[in-house]
């Protein structure tokens, strides 16, 4: 995850191309139920003034973050799930009956999955990527540009070229985790 970007815009068909590479992700049914909402240019100002106004900008550990030239917003739409299962192929489902009859949000995995093959794409082409949560100010944020409520955000996505001006960039402090290794997560067999 890239948390210091150097500003530069990211071409409208590199963009386009990740967004058309995620689209490919893994869908149920292939509703592709999700959504972003592009800030670009003096929209990303929109997003920092609303989730982290000027007054707590200074004493921000990741400053470089400030100048990713594009914030994605993640949704994911779980009437677009229910209305697809209300299709007569996927109607025995049952799961066209509301967003209660789902013992697991599709909507949320999908476009999870969508979310990280962007990522993966935009590392691909050289780009830098960070999927972030927005802690604060998401009903602002939300009304502010027309987000409807039914929609669940994911995140923000932060996407642009890495900042190679010779700076390290500081890892956040979970990077010093230690990773799991496969015995720890496979269970053989049984739990």
């Amino acid at each position: 995850m890239t948390r210091t970007f150097d500003g530069r815009p990211i071409p409208v068909d590199v963009l386009h191309g990740l967004v058309a590479l995620a689209s490919r992700a893994p869908s149920a049914g292939k509703t592709q139920g999700w959504h972003l909402v592009v800030l670009e240019g003096a929209d990303t100002a929109r997003f920092w003034d609303v989730t982290l106004p000027a007054a707590r900008r200074a004493g921000f550990r990741w400053q470089g973050l400030l100048r990713a030239p594009v914030i994605a917003l993640a949704l994911a739409d779980p009437q677009a799930y229910v209305d697809r299962y209300s299709e007569p192929d996927k109607a025995g489902t049952g799961l066209g009956e509301g967003v209660g009859a789902w013992t697991t949000p599709y909507w949320t995995i999908d476009a999870a999955m969508s979310v990280n093959t962007l990522l993966l794409a935009a590392e691909h082409v050289g780009l830098g990527a960070l999927l972030f949560g927005v802690f604060n100010g998401e009903a602002e944020l939300r009304e502010s540009l027309g987000i409807p409520e039914d929609l669940q955000l994911l995140g923000a996505i932060a996407l642009g070229w890495p900042d190679q001006s010779g700076q390290p960039e500081r890892p956040g402090r979970s990077a010093y985790r230690v990773r799991r290794s496969a015995a720890d997560i496979i269970h053989n067999g049984r739990w």
